[in-house]
């Protein structure tokens, strides 16, 4: 099992998760985070600290895409082990739908 980052994240990234990460397996985007499935150690403790509801475990039903989405961003993008700010847009954003097709961007964040 691993833990991965959904859309609920574009827009908003809030990075209280990554404060927690004992493995600090997050990567940063643009516009949202990642988690590497293949570092993940399924602590769960990222889970719980998100403000958007944005990370599941990919034992939930249709999270396959989220797994490849999550390991392929992961590869390219910084990582990331401190808390920053999240986006300016992060409030109004926090529970819109269908944010990978209208928002997401595949640049690359600063990472620390």
């Amino acid at each position: 099992m691993t833990y991965v980052v959904t859309d609920n994240c574009i827009m908003c990234k809030y990075t209280d998760c990554v404060e927690v990460c004992p493995v600090d397996c997050f990567y940063e985007g643009e516009n949202t985070l990642v988690i590497h499935p293949d570092e993940c150690i399924d602590c769960g403790v990222c889970e719980p600290e998100c403000p958007a509801d944005a990370i599941r475990p990919d034992t939930e039903p249709d999270m396959e895409a989220w797994v490849e989405f999550n390991r392929t961003y992961s590869e390219q993008w910084p990582v990331i082990t401190r808390k920053k700010d999240p986006l300016p847009t992060a409030e109004e954003m926090d529970g819109v739908t269908g944010k990978l097709d209208k928002y997401f961007s595949p640049n690359p964040g600063e990472g620390d």
